[in-house]
């Protein structure tokens, strides 16, 4: 059953290497700011965490946990796709069904 996790932040697309100053080659402040509405709770209570520690991005959902990796040349030079794809990533090594759906985020756990 999928549910809502969270609105995606629209502030996020201001902090993309374009508009912000960000030599990190990835996007790091808008990847920031992309995944911190991901921590929270969801209605039964299951803990929902996604952080990044360099390249690496670790989503976890009550004791499923999965991580993905920020591949510029594999994936795309663009932030946005790069990200999309660790997500995606991690999400399938924790079990997990990640979606956008019209501004907001939707997660499933089998």
């Amino acid at each position: 059953m999928k549910v809502k996790l969270c609105d995606v932040n629209p502030a996020a697309k201001e902090k993309l290497p374009q508009f912000a100053d960000d030599k990190s080659g990835i996007g790091v402040h808008y990847v920031d700011a992309y995944i911190k509405p991901m921590n929270t709770k969801l209605e039964d209570g299951t803990p929902v965490k996604c952080k990044r520690r360099g390249l690496k991005i670790t989503l976890s959902a009550g004791a499923k946990k999965g991580e993905g990796l920020m591949r510029r040349l594999a994936v795309s030079a663009d932030p946005q796709l790069m990200l999309d794809a660790a997500l995606q990533e991690a999400a399938g090594a924790a079990g997990i069904e990640l979606s956008v759906e019209n501004g907001a985020m939707f997660i499933a756990l089998s």
